[in-house]
């Protein structure tokens, strides 16, 4: 597995929600308002990403990969999985309506990858946050929860899983 990509930064969070966008995303909101995974929505070229705060600014880490790098059981609470489809196959970080930031290539172009989502920090006594948002190609797959702890996470699976 290499990494192609990693870019850390402090994201500014506002209404608990920033966004990974493809390139030619549009502003057309498109993601499904219910997830299976409660704190990462889907859209076509675009996926909204639930904070634990409602405002604030946090440590994120975005990293691309040419493969599964794995997932960080160790060092997060909570951690998720969905796919993602890339029409032009570059992709950038998106805070509440702002331009997104500089948009970094996929190693395998346009396409379906697979986003990894992990929550250090998601209740709001955590004396610690940090974010890391894993990208690689993957075939399609089943949207799942790899590891649940927090009352935040769980707040938000409820509300956001499909109503029957």
């Amino acid at each position: 597995m290499s990494v192609t990509h990693i870019v850390n930064l402090d994201l500014t969070v506002d209404y608990s929600q920033a966004y990974l966008v493809d390139e030619e995303y549009k502003d057309s909101w498109d993601c499904q308002q219910s997830s299976d995974v409660g704190i990462l929505l889907e859209g076509k070229g675009v996926a909204q990403l639930i904070f634990g705060i409602q405002y604030g600014t946090v440590p994120f880490t975005l990293m691309v990969a040419d493969q599964d790098p794995g997932p960080d059981l160790d060092g997060h609470e909570d951690i998720v999985e969905i796919d993602f489809d890339s029409p032009s196959g570059r992709v950038g970080l998106r805070e509440w309506g702002e331009q997104p930031y500089p948009f970094v290539s996929l190693p395998a172009g346009p396409g379906i990858y697979r986003l990894r989502y992990h929550v250090l920090g998601m209740d709001e006594e955590a004396t610690e946050d940090h974010y890391l948002l894993q990208i690689w190609p993957a075939k399609p797959g089943d949207s799942v929860v790899l590891k649940a702890t927090t009352e935040t996470f769980q707040y938000w699976l409820d509300a956001c899983r499909p109503q029957e």
